[in-house]
C-alpha cells in the first residue's frame, strides 16, 4: 500500500490537485484525501499544505519527491527484469528537447528506439524555454549554453557554433552584410526566451568584442519556426549549426559573416539529481548522446 499512496503522492503533484488525481486513478476525492493523509501519518509529517484552491508542497514533501521517484523507478526496472527479461525496456519517459533540435534529430530517434521497444511511452516536450526539470518530473533534457543549476546532474555533450545565415533569395534581394554592424540595416528574425529577447548578437573571439542589437519584423519562442522563416527568405537568424548545418550544406541557407563568429557555446544533457535512474532512460540516454556528439562540432 505504500508504494501505491507514493504513486499517487506523485501524481497529486503533477495534476496539481487531488481531484485531478483521483479522476486519473478512478478514485473519490475522499479515498485520494485518506490515502493521503495515511501517507502523512506514515512518515509523521504533512506533505502538502492543502486550501480550498490550491496545494503547495511542504520542505518534506518536495524531499519525498525525489525519493518516490526513485524508489518506484528501482521498482518498476525490477518488475521488469523479471517479468520481460533484462533486455527488455519498458515504461514512460519524459523529455525536454529545444524545439529545432527535437523536431529535426531528437523525434526521429525516438521514433526508432519506440519501435525497437514498443512497451516504452514517450512524453516529449519541446521548448525553447524554461522548464523546470524536477517540478515537472522529466527524465531527460537537452540545453545550449552553460547550466546555472548546480544542483542538475550534467552531461556534456560537445560544442556547436552559432551561424549567422540567411537564405540565397534574402541575400540576392537585400545584399549581404560584410561587418557586424551592416546587420542594423537587415531584417533579423529573433528568438524570444521567455520574457527576453535574444536581440544581441555577439561577435569576435571571446563573444564579448563586438555586440550588435538587431532588429526585425518576426520574433517568436519557437527555434523550429525562426528557422522555417529563414528558410522562406524573410531575414537573417542566428542558429545553432545543429539546427541549421544540413540546410546550409544543401545550400538552402547561407552562413554570412564567418570571419566574426564568437566561439561555440556547449550542449549539455541534463538529469534530475536523484541518485540512480531507471535502466531505461540510461539507454535512451546514451543513445541520445551518440547521435548528438556526432552531429556537433566537437566534444568538449
Amino acid at each position: 500500500m505504500l508504494l501505491s499512496n507514493l504513486s499517487l503522492f506523485l501524481n497529486i503533484v503533477e495534476k496539481g490537485s487531488l481531484s485531478a488525481a483521483g479522476r486519473e486513478a478512478g478514485l473519490s476525492p475522499t479515498s485520494v484525501s485518506e490515502r493521503l493523509a495515511a501517507l502523512e501519518a506514515h512518515f509523521g509529517v504533512v506533505l502538502l499544505n492543502r486550501t480550498t484552491r490550491s496545494i503547495s508542497l511542504t520542505d518534506e514533501g518536495r524531499q519525498l519527491i525525489d525519493g518516490a521517484k526513485q524508489v518506484l523507478g528501482e521498482v518498476h526496472d525490477l518488475e521488469t527484469r523479471i517479468r520481460y527479461g533484462a533486455q527488455s525496456l519498458s515504461g514512460l519517459i519524459r523529455l525536454s528537447v529545444p524545439n529545432d533540435t527535437g523536431r529535426q534529430i531528437v523525434s526521429a530517434e525516438l521514433a526508432q528506439f519506440v519501435d525497437e521497444n514498443p512497451n516504452i511511452d514517450i512524453d516529449l516536450m519541446l521548448s525553447d524555454g524554461y522548464v523546470d526539470i524536477v517540478g515537472q518530473g522529466v527524465d531527460i533534457a537537452l540545453r545550449f549554453g552553460r547550466i546555472t543549476d548546480s544542483s542538475l546532474r550534467v552531461r556534456p555533450l560537445g560544442l556547436t557554433r552559432r551561424i549567422i545565415c540567411a537564405s540565397p533569395e534574402y541575400l540576392a534581394k537585400h545584399g549581404t552584410p560584410k561587418t557586424p554592424s551592416d546587420l542594423k540595416n537587415h531584417n533579423c528574425l529573433i528568438m524570444r526566451f521567455g520574457p527576453n529577447l535574444d536581440n544581441l548578437w555577439r561577435f569576435g573571439p571571446d563573444g564579448t568584442k563586438q555586440i550588435v542589437t538587431v532588429r526585425g519584423n518576426r520574433i517568436a519562442n519557437d527555434g523550429g519556426l525562426v528557422r522555417q522563416w529563414a528558410l522562406d527568405g524573410y531575414g537573417i537568424v542566428w542558429k545553432a549549426e545543429l539546427d541549421v548545418g544540413e540546410d546550409i550544406r544543401a545550400g538552402r541557407l547561407v552562413e554570412v559573416l564567418g570571419d566574426y563568429a564568437s566561439p561555440p557555446t556547449p550542449l549539455q544533457m541534463l538529469f534530475p539529481p536523484s541518485r540512480t535512474q531507471p535502466h531505461r532512460v540510461k539507454v535512451l540516454a546514451d543513445r541520445l548522446t551518440k547521435v548528438l556528439r556526432a552531429g556537433l562540432l566537437h566534444e568538449e
